[in-house]
């Protein structure tokens, strides 16, 4: 073979930009499908991988990665998500904690950004809380509250959270019994002009019950999720009283929310 005929390497810096761009068109994939593609190592293709995650341009994961961009389209695993807006989760929760009185009942829904609120809740006390986010009683301090209970359901494990009533039945066999709290702080997947949705029926019906038996609400959105619309509608606007996000909302967000009475808070 002459040297006119030899494949041309690459340098690195361009490899791991088509490496990008083919995850990102790929939407999913795995080291060895890569590896495979761009006839490097399994052991390159994982150091590239790890770069990129670094830099925040994919989602590394068990075996591969998958693309940043493509994240909304349709349900991750719950340890992928929680790589994903770490800073600003931690604004909201910071915010949404700031909402939590000593002593009263909240409701949590799943999600990654009501762990990160669980954590924020540490220095609170005497909480009763009610959730149906299975990671909740390891993730949050036992000095915050005086009673914690999970909802019963479906489990839907890659979510790692129950679908179902909002209820408890005291007894074996009762009635179920009607419940009320000072606060709900749902997280949400999407938001736009029309209102909140996410991506799972079963989701969106618990997030709703549990609006409707908060005397107040605040939803949790990272930017990223705003001006976006999925699947299954949780509630309009007008149902609610805090959007809590990590930056100032586009203009005609913020003249919706406003016109529902709704307000929003960012961080200082």
């Amino acid at each position: 073979m002459d040297a006119g005929s030899e494949p041309k390497r690459r340098l690195p810096a361009g490899r791991k930009a088509d490496l990008a761009t083919y995850v990102e068109q790929a939407g999913q994939v795995t080291v060895l499908d890569l590896a495979a593609h761009f006839g490097v190592s399994i052991d390159t293709i994982r150091r590239d991988l790890d770069q990129l995650d670094r830099e925040g341009i994919l989602i590394r994961t068990h075996g591969g990665a998958i693309s940043a961009t493509d994240r909304h389209t349709r349900d991750r695993a719950l340890d992928e998500r929680l790589r994903m807006q770490v800073a600003e989760k931690e604004q909201i929760a910071a915010i949404a904690a700031g909402l939590v009185e000593d002593g009263s009942v909240i409701m949590l829904n799943a999600g990654t950004t009501t762990l990160a609120v669980a954590r924020a809740l540490r220095n609170h006390r005497d909480l009763t809380i009610a959730t149906n986010n299975l990671r909740i009683p390891a993730e949050i301090s036992p000095t915050a509250f005086r009673d914690l209970y999970v909802f019963g359901g479906a489990v839907r494990s890659i979510t790692q959270a129950t679908t179902g009533p909002v209820s408890f039945a005291v007894n074996a066999g009762a009635a179920d019994v009607d419940i009320r709290c000072d606060l709900a702080l749902i997280a949400v997947g999407a938001m736009d002009e029309n209102g909140f949705s996410t991506t799972n029926l079963g989701d969106a019906a618990m997030m709703t019950e549990m609006i409707g038996k908060a005397e107040r609400t605040a939803i949790l959105a990272d930017s990223s999720k705003i001006g976006r619309r999925l699947f299954a509608q949780i509630a309009t606007l007008d149902r609610v009283d805090y959007l809590i996000t990590d930056a100032p909302l586009a203009s005609e967000y913020a003249a919706a929310l406003a016109q529902a009475g709704v307000r929003v808070l960012t961080p200082a």
